[in-house]
């Protein structure tokens, strides 16, 4: 039963009897009882006056009397002006405990053969460099969309696209031709993405090294980078590339080879996946022959020196390059392609893109070009635009290798959790050293993903390590730990020979109990809501409430200890569930809970 649809219809029905008037349920308001009030839900009864003809007082007392006598859900109320506060009976909390508790998977909608299709773009690396710290949260917060998005009954697509072409993807290729000595993953006994990592920071190290020495010969800036023989080395290779030269070819492929394998791990240990990926090397020919059919066709037009552009000031825009006057591709028109492709694969409904904010310029022209194109998915992409992630010293650069690495950082947060556990001390004592390990990794992981989730996705966010791994406050490990202590309990009641079926309701409910079963209850659109705003940190804020409520039940009331077996019963199943649906809340946003801390 849901509560508020049930004293919505109650009412209605109420408003018809006694005031002889047809009230439409949209137009009441009915919310959840501010704490300094007794009750649980109020009504707001203003609308009904011009219906009653009474003060608000009165209206409020005549709705309040309708609804106990007529509404068992409602033990009680009260009238505080023109708000009727009503209390829920006891009875109604318990039989709603055991329904979540029978409920298999709460809170979560499957999916039919008739559910919407949803493709979610997410990573989108480049394969010159290592996965770093804006590439995590990236990461994390596509894969919980996906998780979310499918908990509300769609069918969901997790799809990579790996930019593993272009002018970047040379740079790293051309340093390791001319300083790499043969310098491979197994010689180096380095992960393949950071080997290649290392010679895109070497190629601008030497690439400002030829600037220096250009500019200290009299030349401006621009004259220097329009002069350097190593950028015209890079953009020679990316033109042999395109031109499918086999021993350019031959190279790339052995680089993003060891470049695939260290993603995959890195991937692994981060606990994303996905359904499908795409490679721009495969979609950039069908952007190519699309732009060209649009300029064909008079959308697009070019210039002088040949390359390819589209016009787009009348819609508020500039003008846009789709196609350099060398005839190679730029991301808008991998873009094209890749969108083409996805939609010629999949029934996509939804298309959305998990991408920085600093791209947003360039999905609102993307949707103008694929809607000019006559690609009616075209004005309904959704690019989900996520803030920066910066750390206390400042902005990350990838050039300069000034980038938080993303395997290093999963490393120290696990070395984190496994020094504080130490701290704490003695509890993990009767386990083995693999399990202990195990459950350092999941604090640690956990952690750094709550952190990330927990802070609304279109902000900024500033990442700080030993803040995240708090055992108090707002942390993954905070939610982790109560998840351990309800199973503790669990596992406590069930060796005392504690078994729970179905419990019949205690003479007495605290407002505590009740107001953990409210949220209990409220997890379903929770998810829900998170889903419609795509929005992942309303699952972590509220699964820290529910987390903040249980502890402070646990630490003011009795459970294993409770004399009254009934009371005991209730509050024992009370506790499985918070477990249950901190978990289930957690594995939305891809974090493992422990059994034990």
């Amino acid at each position: 039963m849901n509560i508020e649809i049930t004293l919505t219809e109650t009412i209605v029905s109420a408003i018809k009897e006694l005031y002889e008037q047809d009230f439409a349920t949209e137009k009441i308001q009915l919310q959840k009882t501010r704490k300094e009030f007794e009750g649980d839900f109020t009504l707001v009864v203003f609308p009904f006056l011009s219906l009653s003809h009474k003060r608000p007082e009165e209206t409020a007392q005549e709705i309040g009397e309708y609804i106990t006598a007529n509404q068992p859900l409602v033990k009680s109320f009260n009238v505080v002006k023109g708000f009727l506060n009503m209390v829920i009976a006891p009875s109604f909390w318990v039989d709603l405990l055991n329904n979540i508790d029978k409920a298999e998977k709460w809170g979560i909608k499957k999916a039919d053969e008739n559910s919407p299709l949803v493709m979610i773009e997410y990573s989108s690396p480049n394969t010159n460099k290592p996965l770093h710290l804006g590439h995590i949260r990236n990461n994390l917060l596509g894969y919980a969309l996906a998780n979310i998005i499918a908990a509300n009954g769609n069918k969901v697509v997790k799809t990579n696209i790996v930019n593993d072409r272009g002018i970047h993807i040379c740079k790293s290729m051309l340093a390791w031709q001319k300083w790499g000595n043969g310098e491979t993953p197994a010689s180096s006994g380095k992960k393949g993405d950071h080997l290649i990592g290392d010679y895109y920071v070497a190629f601008d190290k030497h690439y400002k090294a030829e600037l220096n020495e250009l500019m200290e010969k009299g030349m401006s800036k621009e004259e220097a980078e329009a002069a350097s023989s190593l950028m015209a080395e890079a953009r020679d290779m990316l033109v042999k590339w395109e031109a499918g030269d086999k021993e350019v070819r031959n190279l790339w492929e052995t680089m993003n080879g060891w470049v695939y394998e260290g993603f995959d791990e890195t991937y692994r240990r981060l606990g994303v996946d996905f359904d499908k990926i795409y490679y721009e090397s495969d979609t950039y020919l069908v952007g190519k022959e699309t732009v060209l059919g649009g300029l064909e066709k008079g959308i697009f037009y070019r210039r002088d020196d040949e390359s390819v552009w589209a016009d787009l000031s009348k819609d508020g825009l500039d003008e846009k390059l789709l196609l350099r006057s060398d005839g190679t591709s730029v991301y808008m028109t991998q873009d094209i392609g890749t969108a083409q492709l996805r939609f010629r694969d999949y029934p996509i409904d939804k298309m959305v893109y998990v991408v920085g904010n600093e791209q947003n310029y360039h999905f609102q022209v993307l949707s103008l070009l694929l809607d000019k194109l006559g690609f009616s998915w075209g004005k309904g992409l959704v690019h989900f635009s996520y803030g920066m992630v910066e750390l206390p010293e400042g902005k990350m650069k990838s050039r300069e290798g000034t980038v938080v690495d993303a395997d290093d950082l999963m490393e120290e947060m696990i070395a984190t959790a496994r020094e504080t556990s130490e701290e704490l001390g003695g509890k993990l004592n009767d386990l083995t050293s693999e399990e202990v390990a195990e459950i350092n990794r999941i604090i640690g992981l956990g952690a750094l993903k709550y952190f990330m989730l927990k802070v609304d996705a279109r902000k900024n966010m500033l990442f700080n390590p030993k803040e995240s791994i708090d055992f108090n406050g707002n942390t993954g490990p905070f939610i982790q730990y109560t998840y351990a202590r309800t199973r503790s309990i669990e596992r406590k009641a069930n060796e005392a020979g504690f078994d729970i079926e179905t419990v019949s309701s205690p003479s007495a409910i605290s407002e505590k109990e009740c107001s953990i079963i409210r949220m209990l209850n409220d997890f379903p659109s929770v998810v829900q809501q998170a889903g419609t705003d795509y929005s992942p940190s309303g699952i972590a804020n509220y699964t820290y409430d529910l987390a903040k409520e249980y502890n402070q039940f646990y630490h003011d009331f009795s459970i294993l200890r409770e004399e009254d077996e009934s009371v005991k019963a209730f509050r024992i199943l009370l506790t499985r569930n918070v477990g249950k649906v901190i978990k289930t809340a957690m594995s939305l946003l891809g974090i493992e809970v422990p059994e034990r801390m």
